[in-house]
Order: structure tokens, then C-alpha cells, then sequence
């Protein structure tokens, strides 16, 4: 089962791909629709962390063959890594990491998207009884 944030961050993104004129900056979308669809959709199936490290692998291979501008490059490379580590990092704290790379080098419809997905990945703040 995706989070919820998926199919809002999804539409955004791809609306954003359409919109781009092919060269790094469609390429630079591509790979972060890649990447929020890596950190919001789960693998599914018998052996998730098995799956799901496979399912990273291919996505980080894929993001590296792109021609995306540098910053976000290296961004992508590192949240890539974060969300396949053992003890990594929560998927909102890995999309908020990509919000600025995102903000520089991507429209501003792309970026927005993965500031909302970082935003819909937190947990709610607990309510403070007073």
C-alpha cells in the first residue's frame, strides 16, 4: 500500500515532465518523480528489505544514466542512499533534503510537489494537553 501523498506528488510531477523542454531540466524531473515514487510507494511483496534494496538499486542506476544538472545529481545519489541504508533515513527527511536542490535546478511545479510529499510524510506534532 503507497502513502497517500503519492497520487498528488505523482500528478504534480508528471504534469511538471510534460511541461519541461527535454535536456537536463526534464531529466532533473524525471529523476526526482523517480526518487518520491522510491520513498512514498513501499515494495511489495514476501522479502520487502530484500525488495525494496533491489527496487533502490535500479532506481539509483537509472538516476545516474540522466543527464540532470550536478547539484541535484549528487542530491539524488545521497537520498537514494539514505532511504536504502539499514537505519536510514524517514522518507520526509530524505524528500525535505531534495526540496532545495529541487527548488534550484527543477520548476517550480516539481519542486512544489516534493515539498508537499516531504510536508505529508511527517508525522502529525502531538497535541500538547495544557
Amino acid at each position: 500500500m503507497s502513502h497517500p501523498a503519492l497520487e498528488p506528488a505523482d500528478r504534480a510531477l508528471v504534469a511538471a515532465l510534460a511541461a519541461s523542454a527535454r535536456g537536463p531540466e526534464r531529466d532533473g524531473v524525471f529523476a526526482l518523480w523517480l526518487a518520491v515514487r522510491a520513498a512514498l510507494a513501499p515494495a511489495e511483496g514476501g522479502s520487502v528489505p530484500a525488495r525494496q534494496a533491489e527496487r533502490l538499486r535500479a532506481v539509483g542506476q537509472r538516476v545516474r544514466s540522466l543527464n540532470a544538472p550536478a547539484p541535484l545529481r549528487r542530491s539524488l545519489a545521497a537520498a537514494l542512499a539514505d532511504l536504502g541504508a539499514t537505519r536510514g533515513a524517514a522518507p520526509a527527511v530524505v524528500l525535505s533534503h531534495l526540496a532545495a536542490p529541487a527548488a534550484e535546478n527543477c520548476p517550480a511545479a516539481a519542486a512544489a510537489a516534493v515539498q508537499a510529499a516531504a510536508r505529508a510524510m511527517r508525522p502529525a506534532a502531538p497535541e500538547n494537553p495544557r
